[in-house]
C-alpha cells in the first residue's frame, strides 16, 4: 500500500516542479538504472550469501530514502537533484531484495506451486496497489507529497519487521568465482536455450510499454482538464486489470505452450496503447488500461513461470536477476523513449509506439515456435532442462 502511494507521488512532484514529462521519464530512468545495476549485483549475492540477510539489509535501506524524499519535500524549495538521487538509491538497493526474494520463492513455495504462488503473490500486491494510488491523490490534494512519502517510510518498517521471521535461506554451497564469470555463467546458460532469449526479447518489449505511466500527468492535466485524483485513477487502473488477471489465471496453469499464449496476451496489451493513445474520453482511457493491465499480468506470469521452470536451483538467483533486470531496463528505456516520442509527436506518440510494439510482437510471436522446437526435444520435461 505505501509503495504504490510512492508511484504516484513522484511523478506528480517532478511534473509539478518542471511541467515536463521528459523530465518525468529522466527520473523513472534514474530509477531503473539503480535498479538494474541492483538486481544483476543482487542475483550474485543471492547464489552466494543467506537470502534473508540480503532482504533485510536492503529493505531498511530503501526506508532511508524514502525519508530523504519525505524531507526534501518539506523544504521551502524541493531540490530535483535530491530526487534524481534518491531515485537511483532507492532503485539500486530494492533491487538487492527483489533478487533475493524471487530466489526465495521457489524454497519456500515449492517448484510445483511456483505459479500458484506467483498468481497469490500478484494478488495480494495488485489489491492494494488497486487503492493506493488513488488514495496517494488524495493525500497530494489535501497535504502535499511529504505525507505520501512518509507513509511509504512506515510501510516500510513495517515490512522490515515481517520479513524477521523468514527462515535463513543459504543458497547450496559452490566455488566462489568473480561476479562477472558467475553471471557470465548464466548468459551462457541463456544462450544455449535460445527460446528463452525469445521470452526474454517478448517480456523486454511488454516492459518497454509500462512506460506509458510517465504520460498520465500530462494527459489529466494537458487533455483532460483533470487533476491529481483523475490521475491517481489511472495509476489504479493498471493495478485493478492486473488484479483481475491474478484472480482469473487459473486457465493459464494446465497451457501446453504457454509462450504461444504469452505473445497472444502481449499483443493485447500492444493493442490498448494504441486504444490510449487515440481515447479522448476519460471512461475509454481507464477501460484500456484495465484491460491493459489484465493482459500484462497473465503474460508476465507465464513468462515468470516459463523462466522458473528452465533454470537449476544453482542458477536461479542470477537467472532472476537478468529476467528482472531485462524488465527495468525495458522499463527505463522506455520512460525515457516515450517521453521524447511525445514531445516530437504530442497527438500520435502513444499510438506509435503501440503499433510499432504490435509490429515488433508480431515478429517474435513467429520466432516463439520455431525457438522452442529447436531447443526443447519432443518429449523432455521443461523442467529437466539445465
Amino acid at each position: 500500500m505505501s509503495l504504490g502511494m510512492l508511484v504516484v507521488s513522484v511523478p506528480v512532484q517532478v511534473y509539478a516542479l518542471t511541467g515536463s514529462s521528459f523530465q518525468v521519464g529522466v527520473v523513472a530512468a534514474l530509477d531503473g538504472i539503480g535498479m538494474f545495476l541492483g538486481l544483476l549485483l543482487g542475483g550474485v549475492l543471492s547464489d552466494i550469501y543467506d537470502r534473508r540477510r540480503l532482504i533485510l539489509v536492503a529493505r531498511s535501506v530503501c526506508g532511508i530514502g524514502f525519508v530523504g524524499l519525505a524531507v526534501n519535500s518539506l523544504m521551502a524549495t524541493p531540490s530535483l537533484s535530491v530526487i534524481y538521487a534518491l531515485a537511483f538509491w532507492d532503485g539500486f538497493f530494492g533491487a538487492l531484495g527483489v533478487s533475493a526474494l524471487m530466489a526465495a520463492m521457489p524454497f519456500i513455495v515449492g517448484r510445483e506451486n511456483l505459479m500458484q504462488a506467483g498468481a497469490l503473490g500478484m494478488l495480494v500486491t495488485r489489491f492494494a496497489t488497486i487503492v493506493s494510488p488513488a488514495v496517494g491523490g488524495l493525500v497530494i490534494v489535501a497535504s502535499g507529497p511529504a505525507w505520501n512519502y512518509g507513509i511509504a517510510a512506515a510501510g516500510t518498517l513495517l515490512t522490515v519487521l515481517t520479513l524477521l521471521s523468514l527462515p535463513s535461506m543459504v543458497p547450496e554451497r559452490r566455488a566462489i568465482e568473480h561476479p562477472l564469470a558467475m553471471m557470465s555463467s548464466a548468459f551462457s546458460f541463456l544462450l544455449r536455450h535460445k527460446h528463452l532469449l525469445v521470452v526474454f526479447a517478448m517480456g523486454t518489449l511488454l516492459t518497454l510499454t509500462t512506460s506509458i505511466r510517465i504520460l498520465f500527468p500530462a494527459i489529466v492535466t494537458d487533455t483532460l482538464g483533470g487533476g491529481a485524483f483523475e490521475i491517481g485513477l489511472m495509476y489504479s487502473a493498471v493495478p485493478l486489470g492486473a488484479t483481475l488477471g491474478a484472480i482469473l489465471s487459473g486457465w493459464a496453469r494446465g497451457l501446453r505452450q504457454p509462450e504461444r499464449a504469452m505473445s497472444g496476451l502481449c499483443a493485447v496489451a500492444f493493442a490498448c496503447v494504441v486504444a490510449l493513445g487515440a481515447a479522448a474520453h476519460f471512461p475509454l482511457i481507464l477501460a484500456a488500461l484495465v484491460i491493459y493491465g489484465y493482459a500484462n499480468s497473465i503474460a508476465s506470469l507465464l513468462q515468470y513461470t516459463i523462466i522458473q521452470d528452465h533454470t537449476p536451483d544453482h542458477l536461479l538467483g542470477r537467472i532472476n536477476s537478468l529476467w528482472a533486470a531485462q524488465d527495468v531496463a525495458g522499463d527505463s528505456l522506455g520512460a525515457v523513449g516515450i517521453g521524447a516520442l511525445v514531445q516530437a509527436l504530442p497527438k500520435t506518440g502513444i499510438a506509435v509506439m503501440g503499433i510499432a510494439a504490435l509490429a515488433v510482437g508480431g515478429l517474435l510471436a513467429v520466432a516463439f515456435n520455431a525457438k522452442r522446437r529447436a531447443d526443447v526435444p519432443a518429449g523432455q520435461p521443461a523442467a529437466g532442462e539445465g
